[in-house]
């Protein structure tokens, strides 16, 4: 299993080969296995496969290769909807239409996510996060004919890589580990977290194709812009107001 998380990478290309049934249905029963809010499962899998529903599906992820390529298109979804069901069918009374419970759901989503794609790396296939899911879940909701109550939190493609790319860089643990208390950190500090990161070829050319100054600057300037972070934080906060996460 540790030889299997050390070697994480996301793969963005795929072979034209399917995944079979047996694997894809231990992968979804791993998912189930993760931890989840009070043994609640507030969550729902949308597995895809047909290509006609991932060509619906591609828009919504920019269109990028990997959807079309992998063979399995893997959404998760916070969903309250199942388990407010059930509680309105057996006498009692739910209270989940809230913030704290999307929370809760959306927590719920990503471990089972992340149990499925640890599962599927296991077993030699290759795994992407969609980070665009919570961009346009709104057009999802209707192309996965989603009820209120539940809604796109991430997706990740599954299929046979066609390419070996390295491992992506990570910061030293103690960047982000801290005992006890939250040890906040001085510009000296900062200066020596980032310095190997800054210091690879590969930041070197992305600053040369990006024609920036500094790393920072590519993630606030070109990849995640603040306009563009505004813009899709208004879109899905209004989706979450209509799925019916904010009634209380």
């Amino acid at each position: 299993m540790l030889t299997t998380l050390f070697n994480h990478r996301s793969i963005r290309k795929y072979k034209n080969t399917p995944i079979s049934e047996t694997d894809l249905h231990e992968i979804l029963e791993a998912g189930t296995r993760a931890s989840t809010t009070g043994n609640m499962q507030l969550y729902s899998i949308i597995v895809t496969r047909d290509e006609e529903m991932k060509k619906n599906l591609a828009p919504t992820h920019f269109n990028q290769p990997m959807v079309m390529q992998a063979p399995v298109l893997l959404t998760f979804c916070a969903d309250i909807n199942r388990f407010n069901k059930w509680c309105n069918n057996r006498n009692a009374e739910p209270g989940y239409d809230n913030f704290l419970w999307f929370t809760n759901a959306a927590i719920d989503a990503m471990l089972v996510a992340q149990n499925c794609c640890i599962a599927a790396e296991s077993k030699g296939l290759g795994i992407c996060y969609l980070g665009t899911t919570t961009y346009t879940a709104d057009k999802m909701i209707d192309i996965l004919k989603l009820p209120k109550g539940v809604i796109p939190i991430t997706a990740v493609v599954i299929g046979h890589p066609d390419h070996n790319p390295g491992l992506t860089d990570r910061l030293p643990l103690k960047a982000v580990v801290h005992y006890e208390t939250y040890k906040d950190y001085s510009n000296e500090d900062i200066n020596k977290l980032y310095a190997d990161k800054e210091a690879l070829e590969s930041t070197k050319q992305l600053l040369i194709e990006n024609k920036k100054e500094t790393l920072a600057q590519i993630f606030t300037d070109n990849r995640y812009k603040k306009s563009d972070n505004i813009h899709f934080s208004t879109v899905f906060f209004k989706v979450l107001k209509d799925q019916g996460f904010f009634n209380q």
